[in-house]
């Protein structure tokens, strides 16, 4: 095994951090999850990257020349390159799958797509944004919109780069469980059902505002996989790139696993 054989991975979930790696996705993410010293339970989020991306503020290749197999030949599992303003850095061309991964360690992959669901005019949509920052957000703008408006280097409280996901939610039924019944269960975790009515009201009767913020921590490890309406989304202004999240029925045919744990 070589330097050929390392892979670079992009962890977006829990925390950020570039990393060479000479396991394979399925590897990897058991590793991450119960094969180091560095403990950790919950999702992991990770892309791999073409192993020919190169960003001078990395400095990839002198990280590169340490990755060796161990005197007893197992593999390199980690070798961290770094651990701050990744996303920002990354070249979204040069992601070639992203992967998702259960506790347990149950592993999907998503293949980039070019079709982007951003019809449904009027709709109130829910994104948890997962990398950098962490809001859950109310808003009427569509996938795109949304990533591009955060990203906008003219907004004052923008970011470089947004790593994010919608989620399955529908303002109108949600309005109308909670009037037969004040009490009903949050809809989304940590979500309290009546200051999720007030935010809806207040975009409703406010028709210039396009956003309102519900947590400012998504709490994504709370969030079921299945709630993921379309799938994930890497926006930059002006640029992006998706990652569509096959039909449950798909899932539950391909990866049993991985569904059983959604």
């Amino acid at each position: 095994m070589s330097v050929s054989d390392t892979r670079l991975y992009a962890i977006l979930h829990p925390s950020p951090a570039l990393i060479a790696s000479q396991l394979d996705p399925q590897q990897f993410a058991r590793h991450y999850l119960a094969g180091s010293i560095r403990h950790y339970s919950g999702k992991v989020i990770f892309a791999e990257l073409d192993p020919e991306f190169r960003d001078a503020y990395f400095h990839i290749d002198e990280f590169l020349e340490d990755v060796h197999p161990h005197e007893d030949g197992r593999p390199k599992a980690t070798k961290f390159i770094s651990v701050y303003r990744v996303l920002e850095h990354l070249d979204f061309s040069r992601i070639r799958s992203l992967y998702l991964s259960t506790p347990e360690a149950a592993v999907l992959e998503l293949e980039p797509s070019e079709e982007v669901q951003t019809r449904e005019p009027g709709l109130l949509r829910i994104f948890a944004e997962i990398n950098p920052v962490r809001m859950l957000v109310l808003t009427r703008m569509n996938f795109l919109e949304f990533g591009d408006l955060v990203t906008n280097p003219s907004i004052l409280r923008n970011v470089p780069a947004l790593f994010y996901t919608q989620l399955e939610f529908d303002a109108d039924a949600f309005i109308n469980d909670f009037e037969l019944n004040p009490m009903i269960p949050p809809p989304l975790p940590k979500v309290h059902p009546s200051k999720l009515r007030d935010a809806i009201n207040e975009l409703v009767n406010s028709p210039r505002k396009r956003t309102k913020g519900l947590l400012l921590d998504s709490s994504f490890d709370t969030i079921p996989y299945r709630m993921v309406r379309h799938g994930f989304m890497f926006a930059r202004h002006g640029e992006y790139r998706f990652f569509r999240m096959p039909a449950h029925q798909e899932i539950e045919k391909n990866n049993y696993k991985f569904w059983k744990a959604m």
